[in-house]
């Protein structure tokens, strides 16, 4: 059976936001009683979790229940799913969605450290120059 492309979505935020707090799959599976097996199964999005396990990861990882919809809408093939046929607002006045973050463990990283500045003035310029670099690089080095 293929996997259920809202399954796949929620199971990513999950680990999205395990990783993010610094927690492993075994320690957030001893917190709710299950195997880090199970866990890793959720966020493959092989197993379906449940409405009253999901706030219990949302309590744990210290997020409202609607962060693991965020960004759902307009998400690949979610449009497929029986009962979610409708195209999201922004197609439907023409605009095109812009593409999905990678949360890659080195983006996750790269926003807890720039989290931690707390000065203002400091963080806008940290900003201004990833911004700039990013407008600015070449083509990738060889290898």
């Amino acid at each position: 059976m293929a996997k259920n492309p809202v399954d796949v979505f929620v199971g990513g935020r999950l680990k999205v936001r395990r990783t993010y707090v610094g927690m492993s799959q075994e320690r957030l599976g001893q917190f709710v009683g299950l195997t880090f097996q199970q866990i890793q199964k959720y966020e493959k999005g092989a197993n379906r979790i449940g409405a009253s396990r999901l706030y219990q990861f949302a309590r744990l990882l210290k997020v409202p229940p609607a962060y693991f919809f965020e960004g759902i809408e307009g998400h690949p093939g979610i449009d497929q799913v029986p009962g979610l046929a409708e195209p999201p607002a922004a197609e439907i006045e023409g605009q095109p969605m812009p593409p999905e973050p990678q949360m890659t463990r080195e983006n996750i990283e790269l926003l807890r450290a720039f989290e931690t500045i707390r000065n203002t003035a400091l963080r806008r310029r940290v900003l201004d120059l990833v911004r700039s670099m990013a407008l600015e690089q070449g083509p990738e080095p060889a290898a």
